[in-house]
């Protein structure tokens, strides 16, 4: 497969500005791939897939505030500082981006918040848009981060025109977040509603919690159009023995097991043991699944409808098939479905 496999138009009214006004009620389509047929639902009809022993695996990840402004120091400029990850909490070193990126060099200091109590110093150069900054701040460590959750916003994807809402710090989080640590929201986990999960609690279908924080190399360009050149970048991951003990009785008893997005695909795909069942992960992955790939875990997967040329949709294509997937979004666009972040679902059974 090549990178122009993956391109096809998307109309910009397409992408969603907005979430579904209820979770659960985000439209759903369905592709079944033994029988090669798409069908149209709501997202609440998920629940009506799955039988008791199925299990759902979840990327029980939270997104942090990551997105802080600042002004430079003598100019004022402001600066955008998207945050990527910790690189050292005793001396409070990131890895950030920084936009515009050409007005920042090494020994800058930028100042944040309305009384500038948050200091940050750029000492690297790392790449040509990210940057390794040091945080000037006096307090504990846990009041360090208590100002960077108090200056920074929600983090909704740049494709977003409008302003940050209050809506958005609620609704670009799962309600089953827990572990704090990502960049972007794991998004085909937006549409449970706490009574959708409920119910499929009810039903007896289990849940397998992994945890895979997002970084931005879950949406950096592919540049090369040969995709096994193609380099991830890493994210953390931590899977448990009790997630692997879930999934593998599953597997024993040859029950259904679906994975939440493409994070929580990517989490079960970067550790499976050669017997083909899901062994405990405590690191880092930069596991990039595109065609052909073959399957271990997974038997089907819940996801959002992705934009052209992205790894995302490269992975899609790997479990569905490249033409049926082709003819879904063709379907998907005709149908008017909304994309991105927070757009409507997919479910590939």
């Amino acid at each position: 497969m090549k990178l122009s496999h993956f391109q096809f138009d998307l109309p910009k009214e397409l992408l969603a500005e907005y979430p579904a006004e209820n979770r659960d009620e985000a439209r759903l389509m369905v592709i079944d791939r033994k029988k090669q047929t798409i069908e149209h639902k709501l997202f609440k009809d998920v629940i009506d897939y799955f039988d008791e022993g199925d299990v759902l695996i979840l990327n029980n990840t939270k997104v942090f505030p990551a997105r802080l402004y600042g002004n430079k120091e003598k100019t004022g400029a402001r600066i955008e500082v998207f945050l990527l990850r910790e690189l050292n909490s005793e001396q409070r070193l990131w890895d950030v981006l920084v936009d515009p990126a050409r007005k920042i060099r090494i020994g800058n200091k930028l100042y944040f918040g309305d009384d500038d109590s948050l200091v940050a110093e750029v000492i690297d150069n790392t790449t040509s848009r990210g940057r390794t900054l040091r945080f000037l701040y006096d307090g504990s460590y846990e009041e360090f981060r208590n100002k960077l959750t108090e200056l920074g916003e929600t983090p909704i994807p740049k494709y977003i025109s409008r302003d940050v809402t209050p809506e958005d710090a609620e609704r670009y989080q799962t309600i089953y977040a827990k572990e704090e640590g990502s960049v972007a929201a794991p998004t085909a986990g937006l549409h449970f509603s706490k009574h959708l999960l409920k119910k499929l609690e009810i039903k007896g279908i289990n849940f397998a919690e992994v945890t895979l924080h997002v970084g931005l190399g879950t949406f950096n360009p592919v540049e090369v159009e040969d995709l096994s050149k193609h380099k991830m970048d890493s994210e953390e991951l931590k899977i448990t023995q009790e997630a692997c003990d879930i999934v593998n009785q599953a597997k024993a008893k040859k029950k259904r097991i679906c994975t939440v997005g493409t994070t929580s695909m990517r989490a079960v795909e970067s550790s499976v043991s050669s017997q083909n069942t899901l062994n405990p992960f405590d690191g880092w992955t930069n596991k990039f699944v595109f065609p052909p790939h073959d399957f271990a875990i997974p038997t089907c997967m819940i996801t959002n409808f992705h934009t052209p040329k992205s790894t995302l949709l490269m992975m899609v294509s790997a479990f569905c098939g490249h033409d049926l997937m082709k003819r879904a979004y063709a379907e998907a666009i005709e149908e008017k479905y909304k994309f991105y972040s927070y757009g409507d679902a997919m479910l590939i059974i």
